[in-house]
C-alpha cells in the first residue's frame, strides 16, 4: 500500500489529473453496466450494437464534461474531505437527472424496452460509491493517523491528540514515554518527520510518518481542516533553526485553534517524569537561539540573599521579582512610584512566596526614603531597573527622563553605597551606545555613573571603600515588554490593523524578558567572584542578530491568521525624534571580551573620572534649574569626551566620597 501512495504521489500533477479523468470515465461506464445488471434489465439493443456504441459515447462525453463544469478536478485529491465529497455526491446526482432526462426525450422518439426509472436510482448510488472509493481509499492510505485522531476513545477524553513534528529519533522518545507515562496526558497520532530521506509510511512504535519536508504546511492545513479532535502540535527541540516554514506551520495550527507547544526535553518529579512542553513564542519563531540557564550557578547566587529591585513593577523588574523568589531568595523587596503596577504584581505572585515579598511605593530619587527603606531591609544586591524608557516621549519630556535615569541611578548608588550593600546592578540598554535620544544619552550618564563608581571603589583611591561592587548589564529589547514593539503590534492588529512601523529598514535586537533576567543575574553571580583587570563594570548580554521590524510585525500578523498588507495594512509613519534605523550594542572605544557564560560578555569601555562625574551632573541640575533642554544635553554630550587620566593624575585628584554630591 506504501508503495502505491509513493507511486501516485510521485506523478506530476497533469499525468494524476488524466488519471484520475480516465478513472472517473471507467466508473460512470461500470455503473451503467451495474446498474443494468442489478436492477435485471434486458434492452431492446445490444451494448455494442451502433446504437449502443453511440449511447456510451454520449455518456461519457455528457459525465466528463458535467464533472469538469462540477470542478471534481479542481481538488487536491489527498485533501480530499466533506465538502468535496458532497461535491461528487451533486455531480453524481445532476449527471443521473441529465442522463434520465435524456433517456426520456429519446423514448419520444424511439420506443426502448428494458429501460425504466429503477436503473437510473441504481446508477446514482453505484456512480457515487464507486467514483468516491478511491478517492476516500487513497486519503486512507496517505493519512492513516487522522482518522485515529477522529477515532478519538470516548473513554480517553482529557487525553490530549497530538502531532508530532521532528526528528523521527525524537518522536521514539516521546511516544514511549507517553505510552507509560501514569496518569496519560498525551498521544501522539502521528510524525511529520524533517528528515528528507524518511520514507513515507514508516511508523515508530505504530504511529505512521504522515508528512516529510516540504509538504509539512500542506499536511498540516488538511489535518486542521479535517478534524476537530487534535489538540496539540509538538515540536522537537531546536526545529525551529531546522526547517524555514516553522513560522507558518504555528500560524496555521494557531489559526486553527490547535495549541502549539515545544519538546525540551523531562523533569524529574519525585518517582516519575514528565514532558517539559514550552510555549512557542515569537522570539522562538523569528529564530532567536537560547541557551538553557545555569540554574545551579544563579540558585547559589540568589538563594538566601535578600534582593532589593527598583523598578520592579515594570516588566523586567517583575521578572526579577519572580525569578529571585523561584531561587530561594530570603526576601525581596519591590521600590516603584506605580501604586496600581505593584498591585498587579503582588496579584501575579504564588501564594506561598507572599510572605517573603515586600512592597513599597517609592520614588528612586528620593534619597531619604531610599536610604530607610535600604537600611531597614539591608539588602544583598540591588537590582536598579527603575526607568523611564520611551523615545518620543521622553524627548519632550527630557526634565523627567534625566530625573529618573540620571539622578535616580545617582541615588540608588548612593544610598547602596552609604548602606554598605555588597553588589548594585544597573539595567542599561543598547540605546546607551552612541545615543541619539533623551532616553539614549540618559542611560548612557547612568552607565557612567556606575562605571566610574566601579573603578573608584575597586581601587580604594583615597583609602576609602564602600565595599559596594556596582556593575550595569546592557542588552536590548524585550519581547512582551510594556510598550514594546511586540505589544503595540498585537493590539494594533486585534483592532484591525494598521500596524504602524517608523521604517521598513528599521532592524531591532530581542531578546525574552525571561532570557534577559536570567542572563542579568548571571552577570552579577560572575561579578561578585572578580577582582583586578579582569574585573568589568560593563557586561553586555549577546542578543543575537539584529531582526527587521516589519518582519516581527508581519509575522505576528501571520500568526493571528490573517495576511500582512490584504487583511492588516502596514503603515510606515517615518522616523520619530530621537529614532535610529539601528541599534549597536558596542561602542567604537569598547573591547568585547569573552568570559565563562554563554551569551554574557564582559566590556572594557572608557571611564569617566568621578571628578568629572560630578562637575558635569553639577552642570546638568543649573540647566534644568532654568530649563534649557539644548544646555542639558551639551553637559551629557560633553561625558564623552571626558576620558579616564593617567593613575597618575587620578591619585593627585582623589574623588569625593559617594554621598557629597548635590
Amino acid at each position: 500500500m506504501t508503495s502505491y501512495v509513493e507511486a501516485v504521489s510521485g506523478l506530476r500533477p497533469k499525468i494524476r489529473r488524466a488519471i484520475i479523468m480516465l478513472q472517473d470515465i471507467v466508473m460512470v461506464l461500470i455503473a451503467v453496466a451495474l446498474s443494468l445488471v442489478l436492477s435485471r434489465s434486458n434492452l431492446s439493443f445490444g451494448a455494442l450494437s451502433p446504437m449502443g456504441l453511440a449511447c456510451w459515447a454520449s455518456i461519457v462525453v455528457l459525465s466528463h464534461l458535467l464533472f469538469r463544469y462540477c470542478g471534481l478536478y479542481n481538488t487536491v485529491w489527498r485533501f480530499a474531505s466533506t465538502p468535496d465529497f458532497f461535491n461528487i455526491l451533486k455531480s453524481c446526482a445532476t449527471l443521473t437527472v441529465l442522463l434520465y432526462g435524456a433517456s426520456l426525450t429519446f423514448r419520444a422518439f424511439q420506443p426502448v424496452i428494458g429501460l425504466n426509472e429503477r436503473q437510473f436510482i441504481v446508477f446514482f448510488l453505484v456512480s457515487f460509491t464507486i467514483i468516491s472509493a478511491p478517492r476516500l481509499y487513497y486519503r486512507f492510505l496517505r493519512d492513516g493517523a487522522s482518522w485515529r485522531i477522529l477515532g478519538r476513545d470516548t473513554n480517553n477524553k482529557l487525553i490530549k491528540q497530538a502531532l508530532f513534528i521532528g526528528r523521527l529519533s525524537e518522536a521514539d522518545v516521546i511516544i514511549r514515554f507517553t505510552r507509560t507515562a501514569q496518569p496519560a496526558e498525551y498521544a501522539i497520532a502521528g510524525i511529520m518527520a524533517i528528515e528528507s530521506e524518511a520514507p513515507r509510511g514508516t511508523r515508530i512504535q505504530g504511529v505512521p510518518v504522515v508528512a516529510l519536508r516540504p509538504r509539512l504546511v500542506e499536511v498540516l492545513e488538511e489535518y486542521a481542516k479535517g478534524t476537530e479532535n487534535l489538540d496539540l502540535l509538538i515540536f522537537g527541540n531546536g526545529v525551529e533553526r531546522e526547517i524555514e516554514e516553522y513560522s507558518e506551520l504555528v500560524r496555521v495550527a494557531r489559526h486553527s485553534g490547535i495549541a502549539v507547544v515545544q519538546f525540551s526535553g523531562f523533569s524529574e518529579l519525585g518517582q516519575g517524569s514528565k514532558l517539559v512542553l514550552d510555549a512557542v513564542e515569537m522570539e522562538t519563531i523569528l529564530r532567536r537561539s537560547t541557551v538553557p540557564p545555569d540554574i545551579e550557578r544563579i540558585g547559589a547566587f540568589v538563594s538566601g540573599k535578600r534582593v532589593l529591585v527598583t523598578g520592579g513593577a515594570g516588566s523586567i523588574g517583575r521578572i526579577l521579582v519572580k525569578r529571585s523568589l523561584e531561587l530561594g531568595a530570603e526576601a525581596v523587596l519591590v521600590a516603584d512610584i506605580s501604586e496600581f503596577g505593584i498591585f498587579q504584581l503582588d496579584q501575579s505572585v504564588d501564594e506561598k512566596d507572599h510572605d517573603r515579598l515586600k512592597c513599597r511605593i517609592i520614588d528612586v530619587t528620593d534619597r531619604r526614603q531610599m536610604t530607610r527603606v535600604v537600611s531597614e531591609f539591608k539588602p544583598a544586591i540591588i537590582f536598579h531597573a527603575a526607568a523611564l524608557k520611551h523615545v518620543p516621549l521622553l524627548e519632550e519630556n527630557w526634565e523627567s527622563a534625566i530625573q529618573t535615569n540620571i539622578f535616580g541611578t545617582l541615588a540608588c548608588a548612593e544610598v547602596a553605597a552609604k548602606c554598605g550593600v555588597p553588589q548594585f546592578l544597573l539595567i542599561s540598554s543598547d540605546k546607551a551606545v552612541d545615543p541619539t535620544s533623551v532616553l539614549g544619552v540618559t542611560k548612557r550618564a547612568a552607565e557612567q555613573i556606575v562605571s566610574s563608581l566601579h573603578e573608584t571603589h575597586a581601587t580604594g583611591l583615597g583609602g576609602r571603600r564602600s565595599g559596594t561592587k556596582f556593575i550595569a548589564v546592557r542588552f536590548g529589547n524585550v519581547f512582551g515588554s510594556n510598550g514594546s514593539v511586540a505589544t503595540i503590534f498585537q493590539a494594533q492588529i486585534e483592532a484591525g490593523g494598521p500596524v504602524t512601523i517608523t521604517d521598513r529598514r528599521m532592524t531591532r535586537y530581542f531578546m525574552t524578558v525571561a532570557e534577559a533576567v536570567d542572563l542579568v543575574i548571571m552577570s552579577a553571580a560572575d561579578s561578585e567572584r572578580r577582582e583586578g583587570k579582569d574585573d568589568y563594570a560593563i557586561y553586555m548580554l549577546d542578543m543575537g542578530k539584529p531582526v527587521p521590524i516589519l518582519q516581527v510585525a508581519e509575522t505576528m500578523i501571520r500568526m493571528a491568521g490573517k495576511s500582512p498588507y490584504t487583511d492588516i495594512p502596514i503603515r510606515f509613519t517615518g522616523i520619530r525624534p530621537g529614532e535610529k534605523l539601528h541599534e549597536t550594542l558596542q561602542g567604537e572605544n569598547e573591547e568585547i571580551v569573552t568570559i565563562d557564560i554563554a551569551k554574557v560578555f564582559g566590556l572594557r569601555t572608557d571611564i569617566v573620572e568621578w571628578p568629572s562625574i560630578q562637575a558635569a551632573l553639577t552642570a546638568l541640575q543649573a540647566a534644568m534649574r532654568i530649563q534649557d533642554k539644548a544646555a542639558a544635553l551639551a553637559v551629557l554630550a560633553g561625558l564623552h569626551e571626558a576620558r579616564k587620566p593617567p593613575v597618575e593624575a587620578l591619585q593627585e585628584n582623589s574623588p569625593k566620597t559617594v554621598g557629597q554630591i548635590g
